[in-house]
């Protein structure tokens, strides 16, 4: 395998570039409202702790019904274009509704419809994008997959660093319009692109994943440790340090380093197998948590976000590509299947810190619980396999 030479072949892809440019408007879009969500709901719509986490727990339940219905049937369309364009569409009418939020119903009916339909935009976009790389380059479908989440992310942390500088000029009311562009740039991106349809008559694609639930159940819980980190580090920054817009600095700083580390993690699972390279990243994720909890220190916050990268790009790229391997004759199911479980974690993560009392950091002490528990389910699996290999030997 070679980085250049592979990625010069995905990078001369017909219609790649629609597809680069969706993803990354879809990350720009996404990341100026991310990290001031919660702050948004706090501080300008007066809503609670416990409110928030209903207003995006409520949300996220509609997502996960939508996602995974639709993933059932994806398979049956031979053009999966249609479903993200609708869901772009509806993302779009309920932004607009959320802008309007000055109550815990309103913000709870605009961030429904704004995140309900979400989910179908990114695992069919994966769905599409496996689609069209199988069928025009099946040697680098796992590493397209992984430059496209990459785009996604590098797009995400543009975002972040737009939204901070919108927030300085036009408040959160600038920063919702930015989230609102980039879904309707999206819209216009998806209608552009032309579909890479699947060839009824060409033999079945290699290279799956065997099941296994013990797997995704180790995912499940290191999404959600990730869930948690994503809603509390905000709030948590905010009340530390006072300013909203430190936590779009904090994560602009992972940009660069998920576009190395994704890669790399992409070569390594290769190499040395998806299993240890999630392992690894785990340990990592955990030292991160440890000092979140106990840290007071925003240079030490900024030192750990390229230690903090590497295990978001193996969840978001190496983790994506093993749930869709398990599934490869039936590539929207897989995506969407991938969304459903972090959307799963998420509403765990949600609710899990509402046990500890305030917004504290000792919140993050329960991620890196979850974290000990996927790395001891991940391990326990390394070594039946082992085992099992030992006496067939």
């Amino acid at each position: 395998m070679s980085i250049s030479s592979d990625f010069r072949t995905f990078i001369r892809f017909r219609s790649v570039w629609v597809l680069i440019a969706a993803m990354f408007l879809y990350g720009v879009g996404v990341g100026i409202l991310a990290p001031m969500n919660a702050i948004y709901l706090q501080n300008d719509v007066g809503l609670s702790k416990s409110q928030i986490a209903v207003v995006f727990s409520v949300s996220l339940l509609l997502n996960m019904a939508l996602t995974i219905s639709v993933g059932f049937f994806s398979d049956k369309l031979r053009r999966k274009k249609r479903i993200p364009l609708v869901a772009a569409g509806l993302c779009i009418v309920g932004i607009l509704l959320y802008m309007r939020a000055d109550s815990f119903g309103t913000a709870l009916a605009g961030m429904s419809v704004a995140v309900a339909p979400s989910g179908m935009i990114m695992g069919q976009l994966f769905a599409m994008a496996r689609n069209h790389f199988a069928r025009l380059q099946p040697g680098i479908v796992e590493m397209a997959q992984l430059w496209l989440r990459t785009t996604y992310s590098v797009g995400f942390f543009a975002g972040l660093l737009l939204g901070a500088n919108i927030f300085l000029i036009a408040s959160f009311r600038g920063v919702l319009w930015g989230n609102l562009s980039g879904y309707v740039l999206l819209f216009a991106l998806l209608l552009l692109y032309r579909e890479a349809l699947a060839d009824p008559g060409a033999p079945p694609a290699r290279g799956g994943e065997p099941f296994s639930l013990a797997l995704l159940v180790a995912l499940l819980l290191l999404l959600c440790a990730d869930a948690i980190r994503g809603l509390y580090l905000p709030l948590v920054v905010n009340a530390r340090f006072g300013d909203p817009r430190l936590m779009s600095y904090i994560w602009s700083t992972q940009a660069i380093f998920e576009l190395i580390f994704m890669t790399l993690a992409g070569y390594w699972a290769a190499r040395y197998g998806s299993r240890k390279v999630i392992l690894f990243s785990g340990a990592l994720a955990l030292a991160t948590y440890l000092v979140y909890a106990t840290v007071d220190s925003l240079p030490v916050f900024f030192l750990m976000q390229p230690v903090y990268s590497f295990f978001v790009s193996v969840l978001y790229g190496v983790a994506m590509g093993v749930v869709q391997r398990m599934f490869l004759q039936r590539t929207g199911f897989g995506a969407s299947l991938y969304v459903f479980i972090s959307q799963t974690a998420s509403l765990i993560g949600y609710f899990l810190p509402l046990t500890i009392e305030g917004v504290t950091p000792r919140i993050f002490y329960i991620p890196a619980a979850l974290v000990l528990a996927s790395v001891g389910i991940l391990t326990s699996v390394a070594l039946r396999r082992s085992g099992a290999h030992g006496l067939s030997a």
